[in-house]
């Protein structure tokens, strides 16, 4: 007969098992064919930061949505991407930019989304506290920068220039700049309850050069996830400085490349 620990011990191992398992059928499952792609914005951004992206997803002959993030509360965010998510008509694939990576986890369990794409973005667990885990690496640079006028935050432009948008002309950063919608400090505080990742194709884009992001974050939620992950040399805006990767990423997660 197994004694209590033996007990244990198997229940544990039994367990971890079936958790690498389900991050296996993620990663390696093949993608179902989608001519249908929702972006979803982050902090210091609308949705025009997906314009790059965008016109070359349209080039390829698919449709493309960019959701209006409120950034007001995690669960109006999710119900914002969830609207969107309803109008689609077939399979769909969910990319999440910055701490929209919160939003994909969470909307991500939609019955129409196909595959997740996150680009230099939160990845949590059901109902990880993401801000304990960040802690547990070095802080990134703009983090310095984030100042609030009551409970509204946004990016002051030194920052946002430096740390945002390092990698772009100063002209273009300062432009996204002028459209940098304010954050509700609410929205810090939300937890997702459900794990998209754990049961959808997953793929993620490391951005090397990010100080908005720990890199070495991305990538420990990217292999946790089992993600198909790619690394871009580039900052947090990877998908306006390199928009070219991050499409062919987006792309394959579609099934829209042989």
């Amino acid at each position: 007969m197994m004694n209590r620990r033996a007990f244990s011990a198997a229940l544990v191992t039994g367990l971890a098992a079936s958790l690498i398992s389900t991050r296996g059928r993620a990663a390696n499952s093949t993608p179902v064919k989608a001519r249908n792609i929702v972006l979803v914005h982050g902090l210091f951004a609308d949705g025009s930061c997906w314009s790059e992206v965008i016109a070359r997803l349209q080039a390829a002959g698919l449709n493309a949505t960019a959701v209006q993030n409120p950034l007001t509360t995690l669960p109006e965010a999710v119900a914002s991407a969830q609207r969107v998510l309803d109008r689609q008509d077939g399979p769909t694939v969910l990319v999440g930019h910055s701490f929209s990576g919160m939003i994909v986890t969470e909307a991500g369990v939609h019955p129409k989304v196909s595959a997740l794409v996150y680009v230099a973005a939160r990845a949590p667990d059901a109902g990880e506290d993401y801000t304990a885990l960040a802690k547990t690496y070095p802080t990134p640079p703009a983090s310095a920068g984030i100042v609030f006028d009551g409970d509204e935050g946004r990016l002051s432009e030194e920052a946002f220039l430096r740390d945002f948008a390092g990698d772009l002309p100063e002209a273009k950063a300062r432009v996204l700049y002028a459209v940098q919608q304010p954050f509700n400090k609410a929205l810090l505080s939300g937890k997702t309850t459900q794990a998209a990742w754990r049961s959808k194709p997953s793929y993620y884009a490391v951005s090397t050069d990010d100080r908005t992001i720990n890199p070495d974050l991305e990538r420990f939620m990217a292999k946790r996830m089992g993600a198909k992950t790619i690394e871009v040399k580039a900052s947090h805006l990877s998908l306006i400085s390199r928009p070219d990767e991050i499409t062919r990423l987006i792309l394959e997660a579609a099934g829209q490349q042989a």
